[in-house]
Parts: structure tokens; C-alpha cells; sequence
């Protein structure tokens, strides 16, 4: 009695669970019902238009064009003509019969590209004939078009997804376009939009009978949204023409703002490179090419030494500290002995006496050595002098991640009393010791992003906004994305190094940067290039390098030239330089003699000199 009591209470739970089971899988899982759908209906996605980009200026910038995936379900193919299709897709048969059977190893019943991105006019050879094959379709999508052939570098570039993505990111359809770099990919959720789904009924033999339920089921796509850059693209590409057959990068920003008004590096690419079926092609031309590297971001990645113009720095610490005042006076004899048989050179002839703002103007090494022994000094121990010396430093955007909102960059260096304690773990360091950052070389890296910043600070009189490249709506979210970051620099100290600055035009060694009706504020730098050769340390011709700002006062624009090999400050980086700030603000050249000579003018001599196997010269 009680083994049929247990068998009958066992046969009843089996069947209540069972039916329950099933209830759930049938009303409350989305999954099995989706499968149970599939069997009658195919989806395909929507793929929303990406969201169009402009400049400062609201000139179009970067847009779309269609193309076209051809699209296989293997189950609902019939036998063709594939001579006369292949013809049409100019491929070989070979090319067909092996995305055929690749298609058929994905999905029988799920769709796959035979082909991608055809172009209007040969989908327009095609359309006609689609009858003929059954099981093929076509998937309209958008690629970029970039209308403007300029600034690679700072829109980046947009690629299909493949298996191992997909994966990760579950709301992106294989084959859909995704942003890969700069600002393709920072504002990949708004230039994106959102992908809708078409629906279409399918009979019992997995043939497409129309839209299913007349369309009442499908979903539209939202569309993208269309954002506007802070730069501007006539700069962007009067910057790019000057930079041809150089190497380095220019930065341009207003400084109140901290909105990048340029940002070249060169060499640069055509972004329509990256576009269309041969887009691997020409991606990898790109990345072979080991000695220009087009794709390296020379203003965001490249790390320097600042030279010269960092002298600004150490004056505006040695003012703060009070290591010095504007009345202080150093004598140069043609350099400067920091230590015994350690001889610094100058350019300043022997018996020069400086002030500060003669100083700056004259690019004394002397007494900026003079001034930064003094500020490692001031404090009882030199640890304690560096440690002070990079807290100013930091506060100008130095030594970190400046934040803007670009994926790549460098951080540059400042030293730390840790650093030189690791390196001369028995003590024994001092001020002198690390003389050479007194002129911005030893240990200090700067990237040209981090020099235009510094330089902007100055303009501002002591404070600076992380430097961005998409406009912001309104005041209120300006500030609140970009507060302002103040140094410890009190206001005053700034008029006299402006002022110097302002001198180096006028009378110094940036006389050629002049501009009539401008008053111009700059400091030239000449940095010395070393590489491995041949696993030697070799000497190469000097880096020049010059950073501006303009007008003096009420400044609208600051922008750091950085060019490799382009021997002294004064020579290409400042002639650069100046004639961006005149195409900014006058909107025309008037200097066309200084135009051409930079526009025609090429360093691909110098560029050549370590690969040409023999003996070479520098500075020449």
C-alpha cells in the first residue's frame, strides 16, 4: 500500500513539475520564445546613419555615404548562376564558393556577408537580378565620409567588429561600425545612435514571404547625434600644408577656454584611407611605415625635452620662492661653471649682464642655471628643494595625464627627489647635479599638448582648463566639465615673464615671428637630438621648437611647434608658429615670402642623414 501511495505521489510531482516547466519556458522565457519566432521569422538589423561632425565654425567636417553588405541565409539558397554572379562582384569563383561554405559553417539558418560594402552603383548592377538569387540579399549600412581630408589624427577612424568583440560587447552586430580612435571613439555612444530591427515572415520552406505583420513589430533606429569640435578646420589645414615634408606637431588653443583650436602631427594620412574595402590595405601601408609613422600622434604621444621655453617655468618659481625678483641681475661669460670643470655654454658673449626680462629675451643659460640652483637651494635639503620645484610644476599640467578627451597619450616627466635618490642611492646630489633642467633638458619630458598648456597658464595669468576638442552646450556645462586649475604662482609674477616673452619677439631671437598689428609674446627652444645608431649614441641635427601666445593681453590663441631635426627655435618652429597665430586672427597671410619659404621648405635631408650609411653633419 504504501510503495503504490509512494509511486502514484511520485508519477503526480513529475507531471506538476514537467507542467510547469514548460509553462515557464513557453510564457516567461524570452529566450525560448525567440527561438520558437525564429522558426518563422528573420530579423535584420537597422543600422541608424552615424552622427555627422562639424567644426567650431559648423562647417561639415566628416559625413556618410551608403554602402551595401551582401548578405547569404545558406538555408533558403537554390541553385544559381554563379558565372554571371561572380561577373557582377568582380571576384573569382573561388572567392564565392569559399564565403558560401564559410556561411554554412557560421549558420545555416543566420545571415552572413558574402561581400561588403558595395557601393551604389554596383549594388545598382546587381538590384535587378537579385531574383536569380535566392537566399542573397542586400543590408544597407553608412560608412564615413570624410569631406575635409585633413586631421586623421584627431577624428580617428571607424572599423567593422569581428567574432572576439561581439563577445564583449553583446548590443553591436557582427560587421557593425564601431569608433577605433580619437574622436570616432570617445563619442562612440552619441555618434553611434541606436541600431533598429526589421522583421519578415518566412513560409515552411525558410522562404521570405514579406514583412511581418505589415511591419507593426519593427523598430526604427534612433538616430546618432550630430556633435561640433572646438578646432578649427581652415587652421587645421593651413597647419598640416606648412607642415609637409616635416616632422613634429603643432598645437593651437584659446587659452581661456582650453579649446583645441588645432592639433597636427606629421606626418598625417588621409582619413579616407580608412574607408571602403581596401581600408586593410592601406592600414597596413600605414603601420609598415617604421620611419615616418603616420599613425603616431606626435603631439599627444611624442615625449620631449621642453628646452628654452621652459625657462618661463623656472623663472616664475624663482620669482614665487624668492630666489629672484625682476631686478636681479646675473653675468654671463659665455656660459656658466655650476661645478669644478663642469662648464655650461651660452650664447650670451662674455660680460653679459641680465636682468630677468633681459634674460628671457636673450634665452641667458646662465641665469636660469643661476635661478634653479637657487630654488633647489632655498630649502634645507635638495630633496626637499625638488620635491617643491615639480609641486609647482604639476599645477602647470606637467608630469600627468592632462585629461583631454582623446583615447592615446603621454604623460611627459618631472623628477622627484626619489628619482635622483634611486639613482645615487649613497646621496651625494645636488642642485648642481641636475643643472641641466635649469634650460629644460636633463631629465624633464614634455608632450607638445603639455607645452601649449604651460603656455597657455602664462597667457592666463596663472591657471588653465584641461584642454578639450568637442564644444560643450553652454557656460554652466563648460565649467562644470572644465573647472579652472590655478597654480601657486601669484598673478603678478606673470607680467614680467609675459613681458620677456614679449620682448623675445620684439627684439630677440623670435624677431622673425613679428607680426604687424599683433603684439606676440613667445620663447624660442633648441633641443639637442640624440639616437641609437648602429648601438652607438649618435648626435643628429637639434630639434626647434618655439610656443606663443597673442595678443598680450587678452590673449585668443596659444599654440606650441614642435619640428625634429629643424636645428634652432627661430628657424622653422617659430616662422610656423607665427603665421598660424596671423591665419587665425586676420584670417590672411600678408607675409607671403615667410609663407612660402615654410610651405616649400622640406627636413627630408636631415630625416635621411642616419640611413644613408655614411658620415653626416649636424646643425648645418
Amino acid at each position: 500500500m504504501i510503495r503504490k501511495f509512494l509511486l502514484l505521489s511520485f508519477t503526480l510531482g513529475s507531471s506538476l513539475l514537467f507542467i510547469f516547466q514548460l509553462t515557464v519556458l513557453q510564457l516567461f522565457n524570452s529566450d525560448y520564445t525567440e527561438r520558437s519566432l525564429n522558426n518563422a521569422i528573420q530579423e535584420r538589423p537597422i543600422y541608424p546613419t552615424r552622427g555627422l561632425i562639424y567644426d567650431r565654425n559648423r562647417t561639415l567636417w566628416v559625413a556618410n555615404k551608403p554602402v551595401y553588405d551582401l548578405m547569404i541565409v545558406p538555408e533558403n539558397m537554390t541553385p544559381f548562376d554563379t558565372l554571371e554572379l561572380t561577373k557582377s562582384l568582380k571576384i573569382s569563383k573561388n572567392q564565392l564558393s569559399k564565403q558560401i561554405q564559410d556561411a554554412k559553417k557560421f549558420s545555416r539558418k543566420l545571415p552572413s556577408v558574402v561581400m561588403r560594402q558595395l557601393s551604389m552603383s554596383e549594388v545598382g548592377i546587381l538590384q535587378e537580378k537579385m531574383w536569380k538569387y535566392p537566399g542573397f540579399y542586400f543590408q544597407k549600412k553608412s560608412t564615413r565620409d570624410y569631406v575635409l581630408p585633413i586631421g586623421a589624427n584627431v577624428l580617428g577612424y571607424t572599423s567593422e567588429t569581428n567574432q572576439k568583440e561581439i563577445k564583449t560587447k553583446s548590443d553591436y552586430e557582427l560587421g557593425e561600425m564601431i569608433g577605433r580612435q580619437g574622436i570616432e571613439k570617445t563619442y562612440e555612444k552619441l555618434l553611434r545612435g541606436t541600431k533598429g530591427v526589421q522583421l519578415f515572415q518566412k513560409d515552411r520552406f525558410n522562404r521570405i514571404l514579406g514583412p511581418y505583420e505589415r511591419g507593426k513589430f519593427d523598430v526604427s533606429p534612433e538616430t546618432a547625434e550630430d556633435i561640433t569640435l572646438t578646432l578649427d578646420a581652415a587652421l587645421q589645414a593651413y597647419g598640416e600644408s606648412l607642415m609637409n615634408n616635416k616632422r613634429g606637431g603643432i598645437v593651437a588653443l584659446e587659452p581661456e577656454s582650453g579649446e583645441v583650436l588645432a592639433l597636427i602631427t606629421a606626418p598625417n594620412y588621409d582619413p579616407n584611407l580608412l574607408v571602403g574595402r581596401d581600408r586593410s590595405k592601406f592600414f597596413k601601408q600605414l603601420v609598415q611605415d617604421t620611419l615616418a609613422k603616420p599613425l603616431f600622434d606626435r603631439t599627444l604621444q611624442a615625449e620631449y625635452s621642453p628646452g628654452s621655453p621652459f625657462k618661463t617655468l623656472n623663472a616664475l618659481i624663482g620669482l614665487q620662492e624668492k630666489v629672484i625678483t625682476p631686478e636681479t641681475v646675473f653675468s654671463c661669460n659665455a656660459g656658466h661653471f655650476y661645478a669644478k670643470g663642469a662648464f655650461m655654454g651660452c650664447h650670451c658673449s662674455r660680460g653679459t649682464r641680465s636682468n630677468l626680462i633681459k634674460g628671457i629675451y636673450n634665452s641667458c643659460n646662465t641665469y636660469f642655471a643661476k635661478t634653479f640652483v637657487g630654488i633647489i637651494e632655498s630649502k634645507p635639503t635638495p630633496e626637499e628643494g625638488v620635491d617643491l620645484w615639480k609641486t609647482h610644476l604639476e599645477k602647470f599640467g606637467l608630469g600627468n595625464y592632462l585629461g583631454y578627451d582623446l583615447p592615446i597619450g603621454k604623460p611627459g616627466f618631472i623628477p622627484d627627489s626619489g628619482y635622483y635618490n634611486s639613482w645615487y642611492p649613497k646621496g651625494g646630489w645636488g642642485a648642481t647635479t641636475l643643472v641641466s633642467n635649469a634650460i629644460g633638458q636633463g631629465e624633464i619630458l614634455a608632450t607638445p599638448i603639455q607645452m601649449v598648456n604651460f603656455t597657455a597658464t602664462i597667457a592666463n595669468r596663472g591657471y588653465y582648463r584641461k584642454p578639450h576638442f568637442k564644444k560643450t552646450s553652454s557656460e554652466e556645462e563648460h565649467n562644470s566639465l572644465y573647472p579652472i586649475n590655478q597654480t601657486l604662482i601669484d598673478t603678478q609674477h606673470f607680467e614680467t615673464v609675459i613681458e620677456g616673452m614679449h620682448q623675445v619677439v620684439e627684439k630677440g631671437t623670435a624677431r622673425i615671428a613679428r607680426i604687424k598689428g599683433i603684439e606676440v609674446c613667445g620663447k624660442t627652444g633648441t633641443v639637442e637630438n640624440f639616437i641609437r645608431l648602429n648601438g652607438e649614441k649618435t648626435q643628429l641635427t637639434d630639434h626647434s621648437i618655439f610656443v606663443a601666445f597673442a595678443p598680450k593681453d587678452d590673449p585668443k590663441i596659444a599654440i606650441a611647434v614642435f619640428i625634429e631635426n629643424g636645428y634652432w627655435g627661430a628657424r622653422w618652429a617659430a616662422p610656423i608658429a607665427s603665421l598660424m597665430i596671423e591665419k587665425y586672427l586676420n584670417g590672411e597671410i600678408k607675409r607671403k615670402w615667410l609663407e612660402n619659404r615654410m610651405l616649400e621648405g622640406t627636413l627630408e635631408s636631415e630625416y635621411e642623414k642616419p640611413l644613408l650609411g655614411r658620415a653626416f653633419t649636424i646643425n648645418e
